[in-house]
């Protein structure tokens, strides 16, 4: 899930491979994905499922204590998915037809150029 990860550092040095915190939607909710970020001991903003809450009380006290939740961590997510529907609106970016990593990333820069532009 996050092996693919590689944040290089300032100066010399193996890159990170573990991130400082992680916000999902309700998919991610379940109890490996869970579990998994709290055996790494990564931050975690994800929202519980109703249907796993109902299934929580409904135990009483054998369910367990809700997972944390920050609500204002979860806003933050919003505008980050904005941003990026907003990035997918040009063609070239929500299609990606570039076989290059760095083509993308140019054809990415040039969409975001026009946004900032526009507003």
């Amino acid at each position: 899930m996050l092996a693919k990860i590689r944040v290089p550092r300032v100066g010399p040095g193996r890159p990170r491979t573990k991130p400082d915190s992680i916000t999902a939607d309700k998919g991610y909710s379940n109890g490996p994905c869970r579990e998994y970020l709290r055996r790494r001991d990564i931050r975690r903003t994800i929202p519980e499922k109703t249907d796993s809450q109902a299934a929580r009380l409904r135990k009483g006290p054998r369910g367990g204590r809700p997972p944390g939740f920050d609500e204002e961590r979860y806003k933050k997510r919003n505008t980050v998915e904005r941003a990026i529907n907003r990035l997918k609106q040009s063609r070239a970016v929500a299609t990606r037809y570039d076989k290059r990593g760095y083509v993308f990333l140019g054809t990415v820069t040039v969409a975001s150029l026009a946004i900032w532009l526009r507003s």
